[in-house]
């Protein structure tokens, strides 16, 4: 078969597919439904016909899009009509995981393979609730258990429906708590010229370079006591 004509069943399989399909999925099933053909279909052909399609669905022109998502390729409805359609079943679609559900969730997420113990011990509090939550939609399973450990506790992981859900392939994609924390931090900012000949004018400051400390204060750039503490509060090598 040629691509333009691999490319309607590929796109037909994922819009009907209730879950991803991989290009190895797509392979097995357009051959098992032309098992008559004399030349079977390859991974390549399928595999470039997907691209074909992604780009296809990129164009403004349409709401939706190929996505590679929870381990394999599904159409998703473009992230700036999300509010349009949240408005189908109201609150019902809007609904959220509990806070105690999300950070179970992301413990599970970051430090999976992980039992309830270690994940108690994270928390602070008893996460029966949380896991049985999270394993009742189905974003978490049980893997197995640690033979290493007393009582060989059960051990939890996140599953294909939980990356489904986030829209990533695995749980390294998942942004590293370095990139999340980034965000957060506040860089030193240094106040020269002449904002800070106004500052020394109206007798704020003594005539010095400014900066903003972690607090958000505005401190003399090389202030002794402000390094001193900063230096106290580092932990000793």
């Amino acid at each position: 078969m040629e691509l333009s004509e691999i490319i309607p069943h590929i796109e037909a399989l994922i819009f009907a597919s209730e879950k991803p399909l991989t290009a190895l999925d797509i392979v097995e099933l357009i051959n098992t439904a032309f098992g008559f053909m004399e030349e079977r279909i390859t991974l390549d052909q399928v595999e470039s016909c997907v691209e074909g399609i992604r780009e296809k669905y990129q164009s403004e022109f349409y709401a939706f899009e190929l996505r590679q998502s929870g381990g394999g390729w599904q159409f998703l409805t473009k992230k700036e009509f999300y509010k349009t359609i949240a408005q189908l079943n109201g609150d019902k679609f809007l609904k959220r995981l509990s806070t105690a559900a999300l950070e179970t969730l992301a413990i599970i997420a970051y430090k999976q393979p992980v039992t309830k113990g270690e994940i108690e011990s994270i928390r602070g509090v008893n996460s029966d609730y949380s896991i049985q939550k999270l394993l009742e939609k189905e974003l978490i399973i049980i893997s197995g258990r640690n033979e290493q450990m007393p009582g060989k506790p059960l051990i939890y992981v996140t599953s294909k429906i939980f990356m489904d859900y986030f829209g990533i392939n695995s749980p390294e994609d998942l942004p590293k708590i370095r990139e999340v924390f980034a965000e957060q931090l506040v860089e030193p900012t240094m106040i020269k010229g002449e904002d800070a000949v106004l500052l020394i004018e109206e007798n704020i400051i003594e005539e010095s370079d400014l900066a903003v400390n972690i607090n958000g204060d505005l401190i003399p750039n090389g202030d002794e006591e402000t390094s001193k503490r900063e230096d106290d509060d580092a932990p000793s090598e």
